[in-house]
């Protein structure tokens, strides 16, 4: 194998790869990239065995073939090269090895044969559908926060997508939780999406795919089965398993028929909180939101910092109220709500409360209490 690549190019697609390879495999060839370049192409894979990545580079190929090499090790190299360079890249040899040239710079590194690369077999994938860019990172913006990393609940450990009845139409809603808060945002229905499983996509194919999509416009290729998704952005395929398990029932935990209405500006809000949750104790964050009419105060509390506190006006109506919350699960929630303003919808102090965004009637949360 033999081509020259710009480094720009060749550091992006790194980049991805480095992501999906598993730090503390055990296996040797799962920590290394598959290099394979053919025609005008070097196309990259990476694998962990529950993903994998394909990206595809364009560059002036003299001789095809293909190799592995330690992805970490390649990654070092390119990135610390200069911005602009053109790189030469080389395998075979007695040693075989793989050799990169830039410059004045020589670098070896060892490889592993192409043929003992493992390869994810994808199956048949019959729903297929088209989502853009954009939305795709809302979508994942706004509930990736609430997904759990408890291995004891696998089946939270990742986000809910299924076709689902809105109030205007059919759409496609995606869901997240942790036990202690709730995410949930829809869209309308993709064409080709009406017969798609409920699916759960795991925690670490969402971060994949936002890093994929991060400012770009393109469109996102989406097919997938009930046990894999592949997701397709201009030269670069991602393949994941997804989660063998029933997501929950998460209806069931949306409070509808809280009465009591509460309309926060969020960015004092967030700054209120953030202000406030410096004091309380770093095992349970816990502050308390005190409510009267017109009227929020915001306290924390701890044997070891001492106490703090703020006032807030608000639009509130509905009489005297106390609640606790984590004041990270607020914060969370508060940032991603939009200048329009957000509405809490309560009950009491021991009930979960919902959260909506005025600008996005797409978008819930759900908090439950903490006793303070």
């Amino acid at each position: 194998m033999k081509l020259t690549i710009e480094r720009g190019a060749l550091l992006r697609s790194l980049q991805h790869a480095q992501g999906v390879i598993e730090r503390r495999t055990t296996i040797p060839i799962l920590s290394n990239v598959l290099l394979n370049a053919d025609g005008a192409t070097l196309s990259l894979t990476a694998t962990d065995m529950d993903i994998a990545i394909v990206e595809r580079v364009p560059c002036t190929v003299a001789q095809p073939g293909a190799t592995t090499v330690p992805a970490q090790t390649l990654f070092d190299v390119v990135r610390k090269l200069p911005d602009g360079a053109e790189l030469e890249i080389a395998s075979g040899g007695e040693q075989n090895q793989l050799m990169v040239r830039c410059g004045r710079s020589r670098i070896s590194l060892a490889t592993l044969p192409s043929e003992d690369f493992p390869v994810m077999s994808e199956g048949d994938l019959p729903h297929a559908f088209v989502i853009d860019a954009k939305a795709l990172r809302e979508i994942i913006d706004r509930t990736r926060f609430a997904m759990s990393s408890e291995e004891t609940r696998y089946y939270l450990n990742g986000v809910y997508m299924h076709p689902a009845d809105g109030e205007d139409g059919a759409k496609l809603r995606i869901v997240a939780t942790d036990g202690h808060r709730l995410a949930r945002v829809e869209m309308a229905l993709p064409e080709g999406a009406a017969e798609m499983p409920g699916v759960i996509v795991p925690r670490k194919t969402v971060g994949e795919v936002r890093k994929l999509i991060d400012d770009g416009e393109e469109e996102v290729a989406i097919t997938l089965s009930d046990t894999k998704i592949r997701v397709a952005v201009e030269s670069t395929v991602l393949t994941s398993k997804l989660i063998d398990g029933t997501f929950p029932d998460y209806d069931r935990v949306i409070p509808f028929a809280n009465d009591k209405t509460l309309q926060v500006d969020p960015r004092n809000f967030a700054k209120a909180v953030d202000l406030v949750s410096t004091i309380a104790t770093e095992k349970t964050r816990a502050i308390k939101l005190s409510l009267d009419n017109g009227s929020l105060v915001l306290s924390a509390s701890s044997p070891e910092a001492g106490s703090a506190e703020e006032q807030l006006e608000v639009e509130y109506a509905d009489g005297p109220l106390e609640i606790g919350f984590n004041s990270r699960y607020l914060l969370d929630i508060a940032q991603l709500i939009g200048e329009d303003g957000a509405r809490f919808m309560l009950s009491d102090g021991a009930s979960p409360t919902l959260v909506h965004d005025n600008a996005d009637p797409g978008a819930l949360y759900v908090l439950m209490p903490m006793r303070v």
